[in-house]
């Protein structure tokens, strides 16, 4: 059996923020099912938005002609198995990182089917409310998996909790144990 490649995608600007936190122990559970997990820090990245050109989709198949970060991020999203999508909720949806980089997946697409078909998925959130759907996590879960769908991709499971401050996701064990469960599942 193959070494799995999982990409994780962390959105948040805190450094170890609760998604972020979530995000490290899917990684973990994969890692420790013989996985290869490479991280990439979204909001480090300087990713530009998509201008909608589409020169991607007519071009010679070097993906998108805006040369920054998602010149390198490519390859691995291309050479990954799954990956991993973790985010903070802002304003009722993903952070603005993390939807900067799924516009410019647009790329991804082209005449012969969008490069993420048959990709593993996992969704890492975290939210301040309680409330899944007052604090909008369920209109993020939405957004993910419509994506993910429509790129036909397989989500395999998602993780979320509440946490406002920093840390406040490691006082839910069970939200932790499932994020390492979820990586397990996620490097088969």
């Amino acid at each position: 059996m193959s070494t799995k490649n999982i990409l994780a995608l962390i959105s948040s600007p805190r450094k170890n923020g609760n998604s972020t936190i979530l995000c490290k122990k899917i990684a973990e559970g994969a890692m420790k099912s013989g996985a290869k997990v490479t991280t990439i820090n979204l909001n480090k990245s300087k990713i530009k938005p998509c201008t909608a050109c589409d020169k991607c989709h007519i071009s010679d198949g070097s993906f998108c002609v805006l040369k920054d970060d998602m010149s390198k991020i490519y390859p691995k999203i291309i050479a990954a198995d799954s990956i991993i999508y973790a985010s903070p909720i802002y304003w009722f949806t993903i952070s603005a990182q993390l939807k900067l980089f799924m516009d410019r997946c647009y790329a991804l697409g082209g005449p012969s089917g969008y490069a993420l078909k048959g990709k593993k998925m996992a969704i890492a959130l975290a939210y301040g409310d309680a409330d899944p759907f007052r604090s909008g996590a369920v209109n993020a879960l939405r957004t993910l998996q419509d994506s993910f769908a429509y790129v036909e991709a397989e989500l395999i499971g998602s993780v979320y909790a509440s946490g406002l401050e920093p840390d406040d996701v490691l006082k839910n064990k069970n939200a932790l144990r499932e994020a390492i469960e979820l990586g397990k599942a996620l490097s088969r």
